[in-house]
């Protein structure tokens, strides 16, 4: 929907009293590789999309908040002392009411607006609608809560991003690494972003597609395994860690584990399902490293081969994956042009992402689309994307 539809819609929901209609934005964002090592500490290479949440919101001079979605016919309003209260009790609206938790919890004095959200980020496909929301609200909450205490300084977008963090850990009950809400709040047009988890350390890669473009399919799928399964994999790694740690006790995290010491020690791992777990985020974490050396030289067959032994980690190895999206894996590799193609996001649904040539991509939307409607009988979609930036105030 475009602002100026936005904002008549936000006057005809929410009712003109005169207040200034403000605009911010936060973006998807697509993970290109290092899919499940955010949360071990690992480097990952996600870049920040050009679909996005739009927020229109305006201040208010009560304490109240009230939400609405333009394609949903919810409209959530509490007072801000109440929020809290509707932890686990709504449709909608609880990733907004978490970050202003947490921003509360941070020291920002959130005050009473309206909020009206239009997305464009695909939900339930792995490509973060939930951080773009996060970070968007942030980023809103945050302007406004210092323009009330009349403070001046620009705001800090990491920051939003941990805080938006800590809204689906403790909201939501998703302990997501951080990945996903720092692609959306760091973003830069045509770079990925080169981010040690651990330490924040980021750096903005130029990615150089000459004649070639990221294509990413939504399998319009979403498998009601993730969430609880994120968790499970979660717990495999710390359990894995702790057993390796016995044998190298300098350890902190799984990314500090290199490939040579994992098979030194991994029958410390008695489970051989963790062991599985373990494998793929020490071998990832290599594979986001190459990465990473590829890009800087411009190398992308070699990255594209990367993101093939990505996916083939995570379907044998992490088990995240699920039968739609290695079908597209499989009938991506089979067309010519397809120089790497991999699941993207948390799995169990969503969405592949792909590197392709610009003169085999209407060959593999055509070829693979038509395949998977006759496997499963309904339709991929298709998105030829570019990269953008990450969270920003438009007007």
């Amino acid at each position: 929907m475009e602002i100026t539809e936005m904002k008549q819609l936000f006057l005809e929901t929410f009712g003109d009293n005169g207040g200034e209609l403000r605009v911010f934005a936060s973006p998807g964002r697509v993970n290109l590789i290092g899919e499940h090592i955010d949360y071990c500490g690992g480097c990952v290479l996600p870049a920040a999309l050009t679909m996005q949440t739009t927020l229109v919101a305006r201040k208010r001079e009560d304490d109240i908040i009230r939400l609405k979605a333009t394609d949903l016919d919810i409209l959530v309003e509490t007072k801000i002392s109440e929020m809290e209260e509707l932890k686990g009790k709504l449709k909608w609206g609880d990733y907004q009411l978490g970050v202003a938790l947490e921003l509360i919890a941070a020291g920002y004095g959130v005050g009473g607006c309206d909020l009206l959200y239009d997305d464009t980020v695909p939900h339930g496909g792995g490509l973060s609608s939930s951080a773009a929301i996060e970070v968007s609200t942030a980023l809103c909450l945050a302007t406004f809560a210092n323009e009330k205490a009349g403070i001046e300084k620009e705001i800090d977008m990491i920051e939003m991003a941990l805080i938006s963090q800590k809204a689906e850990h403790n909201f939501i009950g998703v302990k997501c690494g951080i990945m996903d809400q720092f692609a959306s709040a760091m973003g830069k047009a045509d770079h990925a972003v080169y981010l040690n988890c651990a330490t924040l350390e980021y750096e903005h890669l130029p990615l150089k597609l000459e004649g070639s473009k990221i294509v990413l399919t939504n399998t319009n799928v979403k498998h009601s395994l993730g969430s609880s399964k994120y968790n499970e994999r979660r717990g495999e790694c710390e359990e894995g860690l702790n057993a390796l740690k016995a044998a190298l006790p300098n350890i902190e995290q799984l990314s500090d584990v290199t490939k040579e010491q994992f098979e030194e020690h991994k029958m410390l791992i008695e489970n051989e399902v963790t062991r599985k777990r373990i494998k793929h985020v020490v071998y990832e974490c290599d594979r986001v490293r190459q990465s990473a050396a590829a890009m800087k030289a411009n190398d992308i067959a070699a990255f594209g081969a990367f993101m093939n032994g990505s996916h083939d980690s995570l379907q044998y190895d992490y088990e995240v994956t699920c039968p739609e999206l290695d079908f597209v894996v499989a009938e991506g590799r089979k067309i010519d042009g397809v120089l790497g193609i991999r699941m993207t996001g948390a799995g169990f649904g969503g969405c592949t992402v792909a590197i392709i040539k610009d003169d085999a991509i209407d060959t593999y939307i055509e070829t693979v689309g038509k395949a998977y409607l006759d496997k499963f009988g309904h339709e991929a979609s298709f998105y030829v994307t570019e990269i953008g930036n990450g969270g920003r105030e438009i007007c």
